[in-house]
């Protein structure tokens, strides 16, 4: 009897699941693939985020040496300090992701725009879509490095600076980071540090779509939908588009912490006044090797991370029954 409820309740459950708009069920599955992807991967976050920005603090542990830092300050959920706004950010962020990706690619298809029918087209589409998922939640990922920028045994005390010492601010969620950074900066403070996420996310997202689905292209019809394709395609197709747009990151998640930082020697601690001198300043005070501060624990982060939102979206639309696009030929 109970075997019959629940194949019940399951026919149920996928009827429902059948009236569903392809769209909503595109920004479910994206927002499972996204949240699945990051907790697998927030304790090596967190690491990437401090070796980018902690430089007093990290610069000169490796890997292993961060997390025991990490581990004696914080105990073992300081690992995933900040996860919870990573979470809450990437959830609407992966299903718009996704979900305008996939609206973008079958517009472009549509209207017979000059990208042909290959590739190109996800390259295009996958940028378009992940600038518009930053812009939509941008402030989350603000909130989600001043979190975990925080460590205990140094977040609440005084620190050096160059005029003497200052109190770091600290804070307990995420709505106090939004409101303080409202209130520091009004609507430009909750989006400080969005002018190198977009230059690098416009590249990354479509390399990222455009090299998963040209390695998918030379997989026979036969294995399309098996799990160790979409883990290696995916996989291979985040460490390529990372390595390029790495520097930017480095960029992005210095702005995002300055009003964490010492001031500089004018009393100042907005350092960079835009991408390219962030680029600049950082070659010049801390060295170019700063600027892949955090890029090998990023090759260990981003195989899993990209390769598990892949499949678990691939999954997602098996089971919610959405139907399959067409694939992209060859240019």
């Amino acid at each position: 009897m109970g075997s019959s409820q629940g194949s019940t309740l399951s026919a149920e459950m996928m009827n429902l699941v059948d009236t569903l708009p392809v769209h909503v069920k595109t920004l479910i599955a994206g927002g499972a693939a996204g949240a699945f992807a990051k907790t697998a991967v927030a304790p090596l976050e967190r690491i990437k985020i401090l070796l980018q920005t902690r430089t007093n603090d990290f610069r000169a542990l490796g890997v292993s040496q961060s997390l025991k830092k990490v581990l004696q300050c914080d105990g073992p959920l300081g690992f995933y300090k900040g996860n919870g706004a990573s979470v809450i950010r990437i959830i609407p962020y992966a299903a718009l992701h996704y979900m305008t990706y996939e609206v973008y690619r079958d517009w472009i298809l549509e209207n017979n725009l000059p990208f042909g029918s290959g590739p190109i087209v996800d390259l295009v589409a996958g940028a378009a879509a992940g600038g518009t998922a930053v812009l939509c939640t941008y402030p989350l990922d603000l909130a989600r490095t001043k979190l975990a920028y925080q460590v205990s045994d140094t977040g609440p005390s005084l620190r050096g600076g160059a005029n003497g010492f200052y109190r770091q601010p600290t804070y307990s969620g995420i709505k106090e980071v939004l409101t303080m950074a409202y209130k520091e900066g009004g609507p430009r403070g909750l989006y400080r540090g969005i002018g190198p996420t977009l230059i690098g996310i416009l590249p990354y997202a479509g390399l990222k779509f455009y090299i998963y689905e040209e390695l998918k292209r030379h997989v026979p019809e036969e294995h399309q939908n098996s799990v160790r394709m979409h883990l290696t395609c995916g996989a291979l197709a985040g460490l390529f588009g990372q390595t390029l747009t790495y520097p930017l990151d480095v960029v992005r998640r210095q702005m995002q912490v300055e009003n964490l930082q010492p001031m500089t020697s004018d009393g100042n601690n907005k350092r960079y006044k835009n991408t390219f001198d962030g680029l600049n300043t950082i070659v010049r005070t801390q060295g170019w090797r700063q600027l892949f501060a955090g890029l090998s624990i990023n090759y260990i982060k981003i195989v899993p991370s990209v390769a598990i939102g892949f499949t678990v979206y691939e999954s997602m639309k098996s089971w919610l029954r959405i139907p399959p696009r067409e694939r992209s030929k060859p240019a």
